[in-house]
Parts: C-alpha cells; structure tokens; sequence
C-alpha cells in the first residue's frame, strides 16, 4: 500500500530567521548541513558560500575553488530556534534545505492534512512564510484525493503575479529569477511582490487544507 503523507516546501523569509538567511541577503550560499552534538549538546551549523559573508558570526573552516565553507555553533535548546529545529520538534526530518536572498526553503513530509497544518501554524506563529509546493502521495485502497482550488479567490492582480513569476521561473529550484527581476518585470518593486505572492500563497494554502 502506497503511502499517504504530504510533502511539503515551504519559504521562510526574514532577516532574524537565522545567521544563514542573513548571509545570504549578501552572498549566495550554495548548501546548508547541521548536525547535533552528544558530548556537548550544541548544534552545529554549515554552510557553504560564494564569497565571505559580511557581518555574519561565522568561522571559515575550509576553502575551494573560489568558495568557502564556514561554521557557527549554536546550543540545543528546548524551545525551538529556528524553522529547521521547529518542523524536526514537530516530528518531521527536514529533508532539503535552500537558502537564497533572505528566505530559506525547506522541504519535510508530515503524515496528514491536520499535521501539516499544525506545522504551517506554528511557523506562521514565529515567521513569514509562503507555501512553495505540497504533493500528496496516492494511496491504492482509498483511490486519488483531488482538490480543487476556486482561482476566484485570488484579485486579478495576484495572479498576474503568481502566473509571471512561475513563467519566469521564480518558484523552480535553482531558481531562473529571482524576485528583484520578477518585480522589475511587473513594474513593481520587491517588497510589494513579496507581499502579493505571500497573499496569494496563503489563500491558496487556505483552501486546499481546508477540511
């Protein structure tokens, strides 16, 4: 029997997300790992960038080819401090992390519509975040579960939005465009895109978790 479960990406945006979303609204980092210590129960955080990251609390551990990997530690907490910790106290392994212009990507796979949702809420709880994709698996003995998304939830001018960045390649991973280049072609400026895809995304979201 095929499984069942919901995966799901998700962007968080914001400068105090983490030290890594930070460097990147400077540098494009290429690749994200984390591990967690025993014997000292602190975390252990890399990442690996183009260039040295200003202002960032981070040590340069190696270097290659015109790239640089650099460390941070930070202590296992209770609470969780960050988006990656959040979704993994919930349950779920982050499975891809992407970091790129100020939002992070993750991508996790819950069990079920009501786990996913009490993800999603405590995210919005902490964070901005805008749902990327969500693909549920079919199951063999309950057949396909459809959902069908009414557009007319969407003004005019967020799916105008929605419909040039996806043609532009904005939500493809490694991105085509990134949203300075969306908004220029919108004739918009950044924020105000952000703000259009991010209302866009949680009227979407909305419907298909509705029960």
């Amino acid at each position: 029997m095929t499984g069942s479960g919901i995966r799901a990406e998700v962007g968080v945006t914001g400068r105090s997300v983490c030290r890594i979303v930070e460097a990147s609204t400077s540098v494009d980092v290429v690749s994200v790992s984390r591990s967690a210590s025993s014997t000292t129960n602190e975390v252990a955080v890399e990442f690996t960038a183009d260039s040295e990251p200003a202002a960032v609390d981070a040590t340069e551990v190696f270097s290659y080819d015109g790239r640089s990997i650099y460390r941070f530690e930070r202590p296992a907490r209770p609470e969780p401090a960050c988006p990656c910790n959040l979704i993994e106290c919930n349950g779920y392994p982050v499975r891809h992390t992407e970091v790129n212009a100020g939002t992070v990507v993750l991508t996790f796979v819950a069990e079920d519509i009501e786990s996913l949702r009490d993800v999603i809420t405590a995210l919005k709880d902490r964070y901005d975040v805008s749902l990327r994709y969500l693909t549920r698996s079919a199951t063999v003995s309950e057949g396909s579960d459809l959902v069908f998304v009414d557009r007319s939830v969407l003004t005019e001018r967020q799916r105008e939005v929605l419909e040039t960045a996806h043609e532009m390649g904005y939500f493809d991973h490694p991105k085509r465009a990134n949203a300075e280049e969306v908004a220029d072609t919108l004739e918009i400026n950044a924020s105000t895109f952000a703000e259009h895809v991010s209302a866009a995304q949680s009227k979407l979201l909305e419907t298909i978790l509705e029960e």
